[in-house]
């Protein structure tokens, strides 16, 4: 029982000092300065709607964040609620938000295929925080405290409560952001649509 025990401890200490240097290392790589990133993020042009990965970029509706920025930049100054996904056909980039999910480091805490782990699983129909674009892209970005700090909060709950970290600097760029909320879109089918409206109550 102790060895199972101090095993436990070596990995989740393992898994924290990776996540913190990874954390560290991709801090500098993430904040070049831009002239879009001072803009709201629906102001700004969408740099990547007209490549052959984004045939799926939503047409019109759709107001993406600056491409030049970091997703934490972008969330922190953007207007609340204006944060749109280019892709409406999130299956067409799901592939690619998974490999860049899985380069983030998401799945140490969520899971390899969004089931969970130390963290809440990406594939029940919970949603904390609400399921729409504006609010997944802050709470990934910016992680939980400081979207609460934003004005969002919570309208659901979840049977793993640890606080989300600020994964904004981890993941490389807005564009980046959005192939991983495709991802989880496509692995979740409650998200469809992805409206502000729903957090679903939890499982009794």
């Amino acid at each position: 029982m102790l060895r199972a025990f101090a095993g436990l401890l070596v990995v989740v200490f393992i898994v924290v000092a990776a996540w913190v240097l990874l954390t560290r290392n991709e801090t500098p790589m993430a904040a070049p300065a831009s002239p879009d990133v001072s803009a709201p993020a629906p102001a700004a042009p969408n740099a990547g709607a007209a490549s052959p990965e984004n045939k799926g970029a939503a047409a019109e509706g759709a107001a993406p964040a600056a491409q030049g920025g970091s997703p934490t930049e972008t969330a922190k100054t953007a207007e609340k609620g204006s944060l749109k996904s280019p892709y409406a056909d999130y299956a067409t980039v799901a592939e690619e938000g998974h490999k860049k999910y899985m380069a983030a480091g998401c799945n140490g805490c969520h899971g390899g295929g969004g089931g969970g782990g130390m963290g809440p699983p990406l594939t029940n129909p919970v949603w904390v925080y609400g399921k729409d674009d504006d609010t997944l892209f802050r709470l990934i970005a910016l992680g939980s405290d400081e979207l609460q700090k934003q004005g969002y909060s919570r309208k659901g709950s979840e049977n793993v409560v640890g606080p989300m970290p600020q994964m904004g600097t981890v993941v490389k760029s807005d564009d980046d952001m959005w192939k991983i909320i495709a991802w989880i879109r496509s692995v979740n089918p409650s998200s469809a649509g992805g409206s502000s409206a729903s957090a679903s109550p939890p499982p009794q």
